[in-house]
């Protein structure tokens, strides 16, 4: 499954929400959608969704235009909304058997669905509980089963940590995990970066309507890395050491060093380092290091975190 973008815009009056958008990503894929309030994101997964038109460009699943077939989408994306409505007399196996019987399965397959998301989502001890009664997880649970009610293809999500305690996070994060190896495309809105870098392999960022990065994770840090190296002579990089004892005898070796700066130690007790021309002064320096007997059991080139992507791509501007 393929997922396009393309040229996505919507406008409400002179307001330009969502301004010539292109993204894509496939099945297995898993891509936090990214931004500050008002930057679009909401608006975009809407018109993905099919809840929206947009005012031009579109969104192809598999060549299947959301603005000319927008049923023949609905089949193949499952939404999960910020919120779950608050239904004082709709029970949760009420409220998913009539999301069930709207996507048009009868029968036994109907029955065989809403048991196998039921068990998925481990809806079963609050099955007749009332909606209205839940607590943000639980209903979390049923947005989410909601959404998998008729196995899509693609999983569109807003915002769908929001307000959940660390239980009910971890939870979700390994429920997502389970459907991206069943080869669904995930694509998810969320402010909290630090759980999208622990299950996210692609971002979308987007600001003031408009994407100022797509793509896998780590083609990003390296296309923002390589624009900086163009505007120094020498290039940095950041290197994380672990040594098993002497790490303040460590540290002032690798202070003496003409390549090494910025030197800090973690709480765990690894050195962090920036070192210019890594290529030319890696290898050297770590046999340096070795023949001055330091028992270092491990180092690592330090990848650039989602947040710090984040940071370095957006201005912090609104609409």
């Amino acid at each position: 499954m393929e997922i396009k973008v393309q040229n996505l815009t919507r406008h409400f009056g002179y307001i330009k929400a969502v301004e010539d958008v292109n993204f894509q990503f496939s099945s297995g894929d898993i891509f936090g959608f990214i931004g500050p309030n008002g930057a679009g994101k909401t608006t975009t997964i809407r018109m993905m969704a099919t809840l929206d038109l947009p005012t031009a460009g579109d969104v192809f699943y598999d060549g299947i235009s959301v603005t000319l077939y927008p049923e023949e989408a609905r089949k193949i994306v499952g939404y999960m909304p910020d919120s779950l409505p608050d239904y004082r007399d709709v029970q949760v196996w009420e409220y998913l058997d009539f999301c069930a019987r709207g996507f048009g399965l009868t029968g036994s397959l109907r029955k065989k669905r809403l048991a196998d998301v039921e068990e998925f989502t481990e809806l079963g001890e609050m099955r007749n509980k009332f909606l209205n009664s839940l607590s943000k997880g639980m209903k979390q649970r049923v947005s989410l089963a909601r959404a998998l009610i008729h196995d899509p293809q693609v999983l569109i999500m807003d915002e769908p940590a929001a307000g959940l305690d660390p239980r009910a996070r971890l939870e979700l994060r390994n429920l997502l995990k389970i459907l991206a190896s069943q080869k669904k495309a995930i694509l998810l809105s969320s402010h909290i970066l630090s759980e999208l870098q622990d299950i996210c392999n692609g971002a979308v960022i987007i600001e003031r309507g408009k994407v100022l990065s797509a793509g896998f994770i780590n083609d990003m840090s390296k296309e923002i890395e390589n624009k900086e190296a163009l505007k120094d002579e020498k290039k940095s990089t950041a290197i994380i050491i672990e040594c098993f004892k002497r790490s303040d005898e460590l540290k002032l070796k690798l202070l003496e060093h003409p390549a090494v700066s910025d030197v800090e130690e973690y709480a765990d007790g690894k050195l962090h380092f920036n070192l210019k021309d890594e290529e030319e002064n890696l290898t050297p320096l770590m046999a340096q290091l070795f023949n001055a007997g330091f028992p270092i059991t491990g180092f690592t080139r330090e990848k650039m975190s989602l947040e710090e992507l984040f940071m370095r791509v957006t201005e912090g501007k609104v609409q």
